[in-house]
C-alpha cells in the first residue's frame, strides 16, 4: 500500500485530462477518448472522481487502477457476455471497439441501501414503497439483503442532466430498446453480478450493487463497455462484519468511494449547488482505498505507474504505433 506521504506528494500531479494528438477528442465524467482506424477507440481514463453526477476531485492513480481492474473483470466475465476491450497499452489506457452505447445504464442491486437521490434506500426513506416498478414492503432496514438481486435502470443524463429513473418494463416501452436486446442485457446483467459476487466473496467482501453499461458494436453484437466491478460503478462491503453491524443499525464497513457519499452528505451536499471544501486528507484515503479494492479483488499487487502520467502515456501509445 502506498504511503500517505507518497500519494500526497503527487497530488498535485493527479491526471486530470488528456491532449493526444489525436482527432475527435470526447470527454466524459472520468474518461476521455479518440476514435483510432479500423472501427476501434482509444479510452484514457483519467484520475478525476465525480459523485452525486458532479465532478469532486482529481484522486492519483484512480485512473490506472479503474482502467485495470475493468481490464481484469472483462476477462473473467468474457464468457457470459463479449466484451469491447483489445488492449491495454499503458496503465490509464485502453483500446476498445467501437460501439454504439445504449441510452440506459443498467444498476443491479442485490440490498436496499444508498444516499444519493436514485438509490433503492434513499427513495424509501423518503416514503416511496414502489421504486422502480418494485414494490417494497414496510419495515425494512437500511444495508438490508433483498430476496433476490434486482435491475433499476436509469437513463444516461436525461432530460435535467442527471440520471432519471426507469422500470424495466419502460426502457422498451419509452423506447430506449427493443425487447429481444433489453431482454438478454438484463439476462447478462444479472449472470455478471452473480459472478462479481462469488468473487467478491472469496476476497471477503459483498458486491452489493453496480452500474453497467451496454452497447451494440457495427457488426451487431451486444457488448459490455465502460467498466466493471470498480468503486466508481460499484459497492462493496467487509463480508465478515456486515451481519454484526446490520443488526446493531451501524453502517457496513465499505470498500468502495460510498465513504465520499456519506462525506458529503454528512456536510448537507447531495449534488445541488457548489460542493463544500474538504481537507486533502479525504483524497489520500481515497488513492489507498482505490488501490486496496484492486489489490483484494484481483490478489495481485498494484504496481503504480509513473507520474506524471502524460508523458509516459504518450511514449508507450507511440512505442505501441497508435501515435506518431
Amino acid at each position: 500500500m502506498l504511503s500517505a506521504e507518497n500519494i500526497i506528494r503527487i497530488l498535485p500531479q493527479a491526471y486530470e485530462s488528456s491532449d493526444l494528438p489525436l482527432a475527435n477528442r470526447k470527454s466524459g465524467k472520468v474518461r476521455d477518448w479518440y476514435d483510432l482506424p479500423g472501427q476501434r477507440r482509444l479510452l484514457i481514463t483519467t484520475d478525476r472522481l465525480s459523485a452525486f453526477d458532479r465532478s469532486l476531485a482529481i484522486v492519483p492513480y484512480k485512473g490506472q487502477v479503474l482502467n485495470q481492474l475493468s481490464a481484469w473483470w472483462f476477462g473473467k466475465t468474457a464468457d457470459v457476455i463479449s466484451n469491447h476491450l483489445l488492449a491495454i497499452p499503458d496503465p490509464n489506457a485502453a483500446v476498445v471497439t467501437e460501439v454504439k452505447p445504449f441510452p440506459v445504464e443498467v444498476i443491479v442491486r442485490g440490498y436496499i441501501t444508498g444516499v444519493t437521490e436514485t438509490a433503492l434506500w434513499r427513495r424509501y426513506e423518503l416514503g416511496e414503497r414502489n421504486i422502480y416498478g418494485y414494490t417494497f414492503a414496510s419495515g425494512l432496514k437500511k444495508n438490508q439483503q433483498l430476496p433476490e438481486p434486482i435491475i433499476t435502470p436509469t437513463t444516461k443524463g436525461g432530460i435535467t442532466g442527471h440520471d432519471e429513473r426507469l422500470t424495466c418494463a419502460e426502457v422498451v416501452e419509452k423506447g430506449f430498446l427493443d425487447v429481444k436486446s433489453w431482454e438478454k442485457i438484463q439476462a447478462s446483467a444479472l449472470a455478471i453480478f452473480k459472478r462479481g459476487q462469488q468473487i467478491a466473496l472469496s476476497a471477503g467482501m459483498i458486491l452489493v450493487d453496480t452500474k453497467y453499461e451496454f452497447g451494440l458494436s457495427a457488426d451487431g453484437q451486444i457488448m459490455l463497455i465502460d467498466e466493471v466491478h470498480t468503486p466508481d460503478s460499484s459497492r462493496f462491503w467487509k463480508t465478515d462484519t456486515y451481519s454484526e453491524r446490520f443488526e446493531s443499525g451501524e453502517e457496513p464497513e465499505n470498500f468502495d468511494k460510498e465513504f465520499i457519499r456519506r462525506y458529503y452528505a454528512d456536510l448537507g451536499y447531495r449534488g445541488e449547488g457548489e460542493p463544500p471544501a474538504v481537507k486533502p486528507e479525504l483524497w489520500v484515503r481515497a488513492a489507498q482505498r482505490y488501490i486496496q479494492i484492486y489489490e483484494l479483488l484481483t490478489g495481485l499487487t498494484f504496481e503504480p505507474g509513473d507520474y506524471p502520467v502524460y508523458p509516459r502515456l504518450v511514449n508507450h501509445l507511440r512505442e505501441k504505433g497508435f501515435i506518431s
